[in-house]
């Protein structure tokens, strides 16, 4: 079995603001003299890890992310009908194993529930804060030092074997992620422009006012964006157990998400739901590499020519030159084409799983 899986994707996006920067406009980046737009990989991973295509294929071997568990705690001893002054502090004892906690204090907003930081909560981990939750409920007396041992090494947590978790406070229990996703950025130079809008009131007939009702403006952005992804498959398996079936089927779910599922922002408002319309794939146990680096001078079609085929004959040029120089970069390669018709993503799919 091959230890790498490289992923290179194209996909077109039209007019958005899938992932947005601080001021609200979509996220830009300087690569080669040009500006380009840009989707951060968090946004990504974000999109894919809670997507119908994760939620289905990989029900029950999911994690939670959130700083919020400590209130959940509570509420579910609350209606035990633990008191609160119990069901705060036996909440509190639970919720600092995953973390420090917000406030010391019982504050407006419960923070002394919340812990700092946001932590990744393994299917496992869910399942022993309910026993624990449910056992102090039944009992009436607070968790022992042992019962609290609540943190464990992921072994079902097919997010958190792919993209990793860190844990400050408690380093034995981190995940190192075995995918890595680049942030995505256009093959060719783009802008970001302005969409001016207004609204109309349904009830206002210009009978004595005309104008609109509201007055608007965001941020928007269109491109073929390249997307790189390596998979380091030992790791995944090793992350899951070992669980050869469920590695497979991660892989599964990852190659579906990736080539089908778009970041959510804005989608309403410009529903620019793509699907990848090429993705190079190649194995091998050789040391990964990106080739963003064909795309350092910004594709420019003249002509009759097509921005998506100067784009992958970019990313094949590239493919070919590394091997030239470096010697063969990948044992096997597989490539799907929509402009074309070739491939097709079930056999994308085996090929990654094999």
């Amino acid at each position: 079995m091959s230890r790498f899986v490289q992923l290179h994707v194209l996909t077109s996006h039209l007019p958005s603001n899938l992932n947005r920067d601080d001021t609200g406009r979509p996220k830009t980046a300087l690569m080669g003299d040009a500006m380009r737009l840009r989707i951060s990989s968090q946004s990504q991973k974000r999109a894919w890890r809670t997507s119908e295509i994760f939620e289905v294929s990989l029900a029950g071997q999911l994690g939670a992310r959130t700083k919020l568990m400590g209130k959940e705690i509570y509420q579910t001893l609350k209606k035990a009908g633990i008191a609160e002054k119990a069901a705060r502090e036996w909440t509190k004892a639970m919720a600092a194993r995953f973390g420090k906690l917000k406030s010391d204090k019982k504050t407006e907003h419960d923070e002394d529930l919340e812990i700092e930081q946001l932590a990744h909560f393994s299917p496992e981990e869910k399942s022993a804060i309910e026993a624990l939750t449910k056992a102090c409920a039944e009992r009436g007396s607070a968790p022992t030092e042992s019962e609290l041992m609540l943190l464990s090494k992921p072994r079902r947590a097919v997010d958190i074997a792919m993209f990793g978790r860190m844990l400050a406070d408690s380093p034995a229990f981190n995940v190192e992620a075995a995918v890595q996703v680049s942030h995505a950025i256009t093959v060719h130079k783009a802008a970001v422009e302005d969409d001016y809008f207004v609204a109309v009131d349904d009830l206002n007939h210009g009978q004595e006012d005309s104008g609109a009702s509201h007055i608007g403006e965001r941020g928007y952005g269109a491109g073929l964006f390249y997307l790189y992804i390596c998979i380091d498959r030992d790791l995944l398996k090793e992350n899951l157990g070992g669980d050869e079936a469920l590695t497979s089927k991660a892989l599964g779910a990852l190659i579906n998400a990736a080539t089908k599922v778009s970041p959510t922002g804005m989608q309403n408002s410009f529903a620019s739901r793509a699907y990848a319309s090429y993705v190079l794939a190649e194995k091998g146990d050789q040391q990964p590499r990106s080739l963003a680096q064909a795309f350092l001078k910004p594709i420019k079609p003249y002509g009759d020519q097509n921005m998506l085929d100067e784009a992958v004959k970019a990313v094949n040029k590239r493919c070919e030159n590394f091997d030239k120089v470096y010697g063969k970069c990948a044992e096997a390669r597989y490539s799907i084409n929509v402009e074309t018709g070739e491939g097709s993503l079930p056999e994308l799919v085996a090929f990654v799983q094999d």
